[in-house]
């Protein structure tokens, strides 16, 4: 990883800092990150979620990861591996990051670490990243991160206050 970033564990002494991200990259991410931002926006409600993501990691429903800043000890961005299907062994991979950080390999770095920990550590073998092919930044993420482009999903998301819209599908698969 680009130092003196790191990711790891969301932990309860974040949810300033990443009410503090979510607000301050509000426009951002209400499009493509709407419930995430919404259950950020204010540091009671980020401890709520932050509880709530430490439960679920515990379960084995969802892993959340905090792409920090080493230094400051600070959230800059996340990885959300969600919607994991123990049955068929796959998962899908949601992100983002501070808009003031993009461009530097943060990003696709921090999701080449999750999808190897999906695959080493949890033993998934088919991992899923779902975007918009507006959103340029996060297709370049999925692209070099080793993603593949499968299909375009017809009307498959609906951002806040707008029509359903096309996502395109990209995967990486693990042999065993």
């Amino acid at each position: 990883m680009i130092k003196p970033f790191n990711i790891d564990h969301l932990k309860e002494s974040d949810a300033e800092s990443l009410c503090l991200l979510m607000t301050s990259n509000k426009e951002a991410f209400e499009r493509f990150f709407p419930k995430t931002l919404s259950q950020n926006l204010s540091v009671d409600d980020s401890r709520l979620f932050i509880s709530k993501k430490i439960e679920e990691m515990e379960q084995k429903l969802e892993y959340t990861f905090a792409i920090r800043d080493a230094k400051m000890d600070s959230v800059k961005g996340l990885v959300i591996l969600k919607d994991i299907d123990w049955n068929t062994l796959q998962g899908e991979l949601a992100y983002c990051l501070d808009q003031n950080l993009q461009g530097k390999g943060l990003t696709t770095s921090s999701v080449q670490y999750v999808s190897n920990l999906a695959f080493q550590k949890l033993g998934l073998t088919k991992l899923k990243i779902v975007v918009h092919k507006s959103n340029l930044a996060s297709v370049g993420v999925a692209e070099k991160a080793g993603y593949q482009w499968k299909t375009t999903l017809l009307k498959a998301y609906r951002p806040p206050k707008e029509k359903l819209l096309d996502m395109e599908l990209y995967e990486l698969s693990y042999e065993r």
